[in-house]
């Protein structure tokens, strides 16, 4: 069960519940202004999300798993991943972005710095160190290829 809360959308959800939280019982008068936040924040949703979902697809037609603890089958090194090396944590950061600004919620903002170190820390370097004892020179040429974020 614990392994199950331990995955990056549940972090993404409890990001997103505590901006919402801010927003709705703490607003502080502070504002972006409707407008530009609004479709500022539509973009980086739906950004997001079509990331994600081009992630999905390449890691799919790999035959490999999109499961963060679990040890790959290939290096998926084509598609979105010949540009970042984490697309569906990218995808995460700019929904929880989004959200906020869509929202409203200007103190929240503070949420997507923390939102990356963590998801770096508990994900990446972990799923980066199974990869690169799995897939040696391999990964060694695409991360110097290929940056982790953008």
């Amino acid at each position: 069960m614990m392994k199950w809360l331990d995955m990056p959308p549940v972090w993404l959800a409890g990001a997103l519940v505590l901006a919402w939280v801010q927003r709705t019982y703490l607003p502080m008068g502070l504002s972006f202004g409707p407008v530009w936040a609004d479709l500022l924040g539509g973009l980086l949703v739906g950004g997001g999300l079509l990331l994600m979902a081009l992630a999905i697809h390449e890691m799919r037609s790999k035959r490999t798993t999109v499961v963060p603890h679990r040890i790959p089958d290939a290096l998926v090194t084509t598609g979105i991943f010949s540009r970042t090396r984490n697309p569906i944590y990218l995808g995460d950061s700019m929904i929880l972005a989004g959200m906020i600004l869509y929202w409203d919620a200007v103190p929240a903002l503070a949420l997507v710095p923390t939102f990356v170190w963590v998801i770096e820390n508990r994900f990446i370097l972990p799923e980066e160190a199974r990869l690169r004892r799995k897939f040696v020179a391999q990964f060694a040429r695409y991360a110097q290829q290929v940056r982790r974020w953008v």
